[in-house]
């Protein structure tokens, strides 16, 4: 039986706009809320060091909430685990995963994996941690198959698959070429015994494909398409379309 992918959203989005002004509204907890009565099986933030979207004092009150409330729901928290003040933030609020991306301060976005060959020895004292305080870890990474059994070897739980290159080529003529690096790579992780994980720009034109090609993803995290779509269409209608598109690829991968 294949187990179902899961839907974390991520409500950095929801902050950003909030941030615009300083009413309090959109609220990210209202906007989780909703998406957890909707279906979504898990809370994802990305804090930054200048909090231009997701604040510190956020990501306590999803914990809580979600604490009390949700405790089936996951949270997970993404970030340089090498910025100032994140890894205090995690170890303060102990979520169910943390995704360590190595972005810069300065980045719109994240943009890029990890080289864990180059950065092993910035790595395995955080993972060596997270493991100590009861919490998973997922690396980020470019679909390359080169960097699997690094990350394996420096003690993460799983890899997060950057999928903006995907989504870039999606429906143009290198589209193949560049789906069949991210199977390459989620079939040498899941060899290595590391959980895949995948996230960044994936939405409900292309997220059907994604996962009918790449086995055994585990978990995707979706924000700026949800958030956007959600615009639209409000939260509950959104979230059970992309709850429609995993269930729909969970049976076929597993017919």
């Amino acid at each position: 039986m294949v187990e179902k992918t899961k839907l974390s959203v991520n409500v950095n989005k929801v902050a950003l706009l909030r941030n615009s002004r300083h009413l309090g509204i959109p609220s990210v907890l209202r906007a989780a809320s909703l998406c957890i009565a909707a279906g979504a099986e898990g809370i994802t933030v990305h804090p930054r060091p200048d909090e231009r979207h997701i604040r510190r004092s956020d990501v306590r009150e999803l914990s809580a909430l979600i604490r009390q409330h949700h405790p089936q729901i996951e949270l997970n928290i993404e970030g340089n685990p090498l910025a100032d003040g994140f890894l205090d933030l995690v170890f303060e609020v102990v979520p169910d995963q943390c995704t360590m991306v190595p972005d810069s301060p300065e980045q719109s976005t994240s943009d890029h994996g990890w080289n864990v060959l180059a950065d092993r020895e910035k790595l395995v004292p955080v993972l060596e941690k997270l493991r100590a305080a009861g919490i998973r870890s997922s690396l980020f990474l470019d679909p390359d198959v080169t960097q699997v059994a690094a990350a394996k070897e420096v003690g993460a739980d799983r890899i997060e698959l950057y999928t903006e290159p995907y989504a870039s080529s999606y429906g143009k003529e290198n589209a193949a070429l560049i789906l069949e690096q991210y199977v390459a790579t989620a079939k040498m992780a899941l060899e290595h015994g590391l959980g895949v994980n995948a996230g960044h720009d994936l939405n409900l034109e292309n997220l059907g494909k994604f996962l009918r090609e790449v086995p055994a993803v585990l978990e995707v995290s979706i924000g700026h398409a949800l958030i956007a779509d959600a615009l639209e269409l409000g939260y509950a209608t959104t979230v059970a379309a992309y709850q429609k598109v995993i269930r729909e690829e969970s049976v076929k991968t597993a017919g």
